[in-house]
């Protein structure tokens, strides 16, 4: 299952969640130019447990160097699909957190997620000399607060079918459910880092996610956070929204279309997905649309046994703080 987006926008713009991302692909450029040197630079800055279970390795290192890479390992990536992988499931769930959050506690729960997974690989993996590299422990920490905080959500998910994508609005708590589930059943299967995937840091960061999030909610917020999100507060509603159409009349259907007023004044282009269509479709709302005013989408509604097509009619509704 591959998630394409949540359903629940931020009302501001995830401006550390970006800038991680932006590091990570920052580090990965360099990785790339540094040839026959990488394997060194995984060992010297990636999580490997060796180095702190054997005195006569760890010896080698001082304290600080031991101490670099429970952080420097979760921007160090194996290839561009593992960087990638990663980096879409920080874009989907990391900006509600964020955006719960605020950016400086973000941030620190971030790192510290990441860390909490490094201290559970190291200590389920003790005498491992295979380096652990990669964002997911800490990522693993973002999805389990976001699990615990946005149990409502709904996750977009695309299942490829052979050739054919098929996509599906599944609770966020199941996908995430699921998503836990196979990470322990690997780990349990494996000794921890099969296929050098560092299972139980993923299971790690996703508990110290869920144990730790109500905790971060009650530390206030940094005076520079909380200017942030002043003036980081969205002007447009998702580009994608998924349509939860119900029958009208007949064949006709019936949903709803998310804009803000800066949209319904100026007009916009959203992709919407439809259910029963398996498809997505590119909406052109025209300017000075008022809030209830319904377009129609003809031949977008159910179809007959017999090949006939009903519409689908969306309302525009103006949401001023972001949807859900």
């Amino acid at each position: 299952m591959i998630p394409i987006r949540d359903t629940i926008q931020s009302k501001t713009y995830p401006i550390i969640r970006n800038t991680i991302i932006g590091i990570n692909v920052i580090v990965f450029l360099w990785q790339l130019g540094q040839g026959p040197d990488l394997k060194s630079i995984f060992n010297l800055y990636g999580m490997v447990p060796i180095r702190y279970s054997d005195p006569g390795i760890s010896g080698q290192f001082t304290f600080l160097q031991q101490l670099v890479p429970f952080f420097s390992y979760m921007f160090l990536h194996g290839g561009f699909l593992h960087l990638l992988g990663n980096m879409w499931f920080l874009y989907i769930f990391g900006d509600n957190v964020e955006d719960r959050l605020g950016a400086s506690r973000f941030l620190a729960f971030y790192i510290l997620s990441g860390m909490a997974a490094a201290l559970i690989h190291l200590t389920t993996n003790w005498n491992s000399p295979l380096p652990t590299i990669g964002a997911s422990g800490a990522i693993a920490g973002v999805m389990g607060a976001y699990f615990l905080l946005f149990p409502r959500s709904r996750v977009l998910t695309m299942v490829p079918i052979f050739i054919f994508p098929l996509l599906f609005e599944l609770p966020a708590v199941f996908f995430l459910g699921y998503w836990v589930v196979i990470q322990f059943l690997y780990a349990s299967l494996s000794h921890g880092q099969a296929g050098g995937v560092a299972w139980w840091a993923h299971i790690g960061g996703f508990i110290f996610g869920l144990a730790t999030i109500k905790l971060f909610l009650t530390f206030p917020r940094s005076g520079i956070s909380q200017r942030l999100t002043r003036s980081l507060q969205r002007r447009s509603t998702p580009r994608l929204q998924h349509i939860r159409p119900q029958v009208e009349k007949d064949l006709d259907t019936h949903g709803t279309i998310f804009v803000t007023p800066r949209e319904a004044l100026s007009g916009a282009r959203k992709l919407v997905t439809i259910p029963y269509r398996r498809r997505t479709v590119v909406v052109t709302i025209p300017p000075e649309m008022s809030d209830g005013t319904r377009l129609r989408l003809r031949g977008m509604g159910r179809s007959s046994s017999h090949g006939e097509r009903g519409d689908l009619y969306l309302t525009v509704k103006i949401a001023r703080m972001g949807v859900s």
